[in-house]
């Protein structure tokens, strides 16, 4: 199996009240994909981070196999969330895929 881990920090221009709406946004989207894009194993966004993160929001992801994660990256479901709600929104985006 594989991990996908993504940290992303949001834009500064947004308010604190719109940034919870836009990281609720980016959950629903991502994890709404469970079951729509196969390969797909688990999916979670977490969106409440303590005082002491330096990133908005996470994405802890695993997939069936690296193939899997690369049919993810440009299925059609995949690319309507993160160029919806997540790529407008976002100004930095670290991410790290390791084999498990």
């Amino acid at each position: 199996m594989v991990k996908h881990v993504i940290l992303w920090t949001l834009k500064d221009e947004f308010s604190e009240e719109e940034k919870l709406g836009i990281k609720q946004g980016i959950k629903e989207g991502l994890e709404g994909l469970k079951g729509k894009v196969p390969g797909i194993v688990d999916i979670k966004v977490n969106i409440n981070g303590l005082a002491s993160s330096n990133a908005d929001l996470m994405l802890d992801s695993t997939f069936e196999n690296e193939d899997a994660l690369k049919a993810y990256a440009v299925h059609p479901n995949h690319v309507a969330v993160a160029d919806s709600k997540v790529r407008p929104y976002t100004k930095i985006r670290s991410c790290l895929d390791y084999e498990i």
